[in-house]
């Protein structure tokens, strides 16, 4: 069932907010909403000579775990698999080092971003 258009609109402005967050601290947009059949990637970016693959989570409230513990060990295979997939399509970009980061954002009217660097690795999952 498709998201409601309020909550598409939602995840478009917290998606928004974390590339503007990252963007001002250096990094720059190579990819954004790639869609595998087993997975997606909100953000590909680049921090020097990393790769990052940045899932953007909004959550209204902490109830249940909040934005950050909403990226539990299926979303992070989810994840990596996607970033493997991207990857391999990726010319010259196969060997450079990648990281996980997660973007969590909150707030109604003035969106905040918390950006957890590295936030897992291939190993979380």
């Amino acid at each position: 069932m498709p998201a409601r258009p309020d909550r598409r609109q939602t995840g478009a402005a917290a998606e928004a907010a974390a590339r503007a967050t990252l963007e001002s601290r250096g990094l720059r947009t190579l990819a954004s909403n790639v869609n595998f059949r087993f997975g997606e990637l909100d953000l590909v970016m680049r921090d020097g000579d990393a790769i990052v693959f940045v899932e953007v989570r909004y959550r209204s409230s902490d109830r249940f775990g909040g934005a950050a513990g909403s990226v539990d060990f299926r979303k992070r295979r989810r994840i990596v698999l996607a970033a493997r997939a991207w990857l391999a399509g990726q010319r010259g970009l196969a060997e450079a080092p990648c990281r996980f980061d997660v973007v969590t954002v909150h707030g109604d009217d003035a969106l905040e971003c918390e950006w957890l660097h590295n936030a897992f690795t291939l190993e979380d999952t």
